[in-house]
């Protein structure tokens, strides 16, 4: 937890005289709360693709531990996120960010505006990590860039910028994607660079790159083993593992739990929305629109 304090004006003249302010502090902190609740239990999340703050607002309300905030598969750049991650730290929510590639200026706007989690997709090599870990991490991890004018470290406002660097060191998370074969084919070299918190792992384009496309079922396909071997290369290390959980159900749910993974995407928000839709039809709407 990252803590704010900012000292009250002293003084103020006016029309010739001065008045005394309270010297008080005012404390704020900048809570990112991820890691902290991974290591008690699993954490729980949905994939935001409409950029709709109320939905990321009601995500929160309803007790989920992080929105899933997506510019890869979406029409906008990752700064145009910033009311998206605003609605995540405004209800409590933890912001990851999936920004579009492995690239040194996008991870780092995103955690500069806010994000506590990076998700990078199509993650092949041990280069491709040592760059995300780069660019997201300060010296002497990484080499991201320092400015303290921003909403991550509180535009420096009452915040020394080493407490700042710490606090993004303990809480921040960089997350890549496992959704490649070549990611599988060097596994052991990906876990092996420092600062990796959690791999996501992507079935759908994983089972593409293998030419046998299963979706996201991991009942019927290999993509159950390579979860399985996701898993035991990643925990052990104290890696999280992250994976979508659909259908969105209980058996799902704790089936995943079972194999290791302690981060489920429960789905999206346009997934549960065409669901609610097609309950809204078949009420009785459905006959008088044919």
């Amino acid at each position: 937890m990252l803590t704010v304090r900012t000292e009250k004006l002293l003084s103020i003249a006016y029309g010739g005289r001065k008045y005394a302010i309270d010297r008080s502090f005012s404390v704020r902190t900048v809570n990112n709360t991820l890691k902290e609740k991974m290591a008690k239990r699993p954490v729980f999340g949905m994939t935001i693709y409409s950029n709709f703050p109320p939905v990321i607002e009601n995500l929160a309300y309803y007790g989920f531990d992080f929105a899933f905030i997506d510019a890869e598969h979406c029409p906008w750049e990752v700064t145009s996120l910033r009311e998206a991650v605003l609605a995540a730290r405004f209800a409590g929510i933890s912001p990851l960010v999936r920004v579009t590639k492995p690239d040194m200026i996008e991870i780092r706007k995103a955690f500069e505006k806010g994000a506590e989690g990076v998700i990078v997709p199509h993650v092949k090599t041990a280069e491709d990590v040592k760059l995300c870990v780069k660019a997201g991490k300060f010296p002497p991890k990484g080499r991201r860039g320092f400015d303290m004018t921003v909403r991550s470290a509180h535009y420096g406002v009452g915040v020394n910028s080493a407490d700042y660097i710490q606090h993004t060191f303990d809480t921040e998370m960089i997350i890549p994607m496992a959704e490649d074969f070549e990611f599988m084919d060097n596994i052991n070299e990906i876990l092996a660079v420092e600062g990796v918190d959690a791999i996501n792992f992507g079935p759908a384009d994983y089972s593409m790159s293998t030419n046998r496309p299963s979706g996201y079922d991991m009942k019927n396909s290999d993509t159950d083993e390579v979860l399985r071997s996701i898993v035991a290369a990643a925990r052990p290390k104290g890696i999280g593992v992250m994976a979508p959980a659909l259908p969105t159900n209980e058996e799902t749910i704790k089936t995943l739990i079972s194999k290791g993974v302690n981060m489920l995407v429960c789905g999206s928000d346009i997934y549960h929305w065409q669901r609610s839709i097609e309950n809204v039809l078949k009420s009785g709407v459905e006959e008088y629109l044919k």
